[in-house]
């Protein structure tokens, strides 16, 4: 979003069409300051009452949310977790220590998914959990059950097609996966386009590697009741 009043108006559509919450990027198109983002991200949080995660991404948006900032933002109740993507695992126990319980953290980047719960993010946002569901939950609920030899050996299976998800075309890779597991389509809406080329060559290869090699997961489910 670009502007803080058509935030504002997006948030409110969001309620009134039934949303349980809102994740919010940084103000987009322009680098703001420290002040700015806080600021944007307050505004939008007095104009609702629905619980707010923040997407901190600095890789691909181009400003971090520091911990002094979420320090100001926690003053406002409604803004209770962090999609924390900065690529730095350390900042996880960073924010733990800092604000404990607090702010619950979502690790939002695949290729760090299982590093993210051990080091303890509450929870995962994923990308290719589109085409591999059971993959993913079994991983993040391993994990949390500290059955951490499990959850490696499918994470060690499933790392190369979670480096998908960490790349500009990141939407165009993951339908592609969509497609070899019979849940989706390869259809994305423009200005993105389907793969072409040896790019989209070499993406099946990596996904027709992983369904040739795609484990049967444990049983683990009675387990961890």
């Amino acid at each position: 979003m670009q502007t803080t009043k058509g935030a504002i108006e997006a948030a409110s559509k969001g309620k009134q069409y039934g949303a349980s919450g809102l994740m919010m990027l940084p103000p987009m198109r322009y680098k703001a300051n420290d002040f700015e983002t806080v600021t944007y991200f307050k505004e939008v949080a007095k104009s609702t009452d629905l619980p707010i995660m923040v997407y901190n991404n600095p890789i691909d948006y181009g400003i971090e949310v520091t911990l002094d900032m979420f320090e100001e933002l926690l003053t406002m109740d409604n803004i209770q977790a962090v999609k924390e993507s900065t690529r730095d695992i350390s900042n996880i126990t960073r924010i733990k220590n800092r604000f404990g319980n607090r702010l619950k953290v979502l690790t939002g980047v695949d290729t760090l998914g299982l590093e993210s719960i051990l080091m303890g993010a509450d929870g995962w946002v994923a990308g290719l959990v589109c085409a591999f569901p059971a993959e993913t939950v079994a991983i993040h609920n391993l994990a949390k059950a500290e059955k951490i030899k499990e959850a490696l050996a499918i994470y060690r299976w499933f790392l190369p097609l979670l480096e998908l998800d960490i790349n500009p075309l990141l939407i165009q890779n993951i339908k592609l996966a969509e497609v070899a597991t019979g849940i989706g389509t390869e259809e994305v809406r423009a200005p993105r386009l389907p793969l072409q080329g040896e790019e989209r060559k070499r993406v099946l290869k990596n996904i027709k590697e992983g369904m040739r090699t795609r484990p049967t997961l444990p049983n683990y489910k009675a387990e961890l009741v």
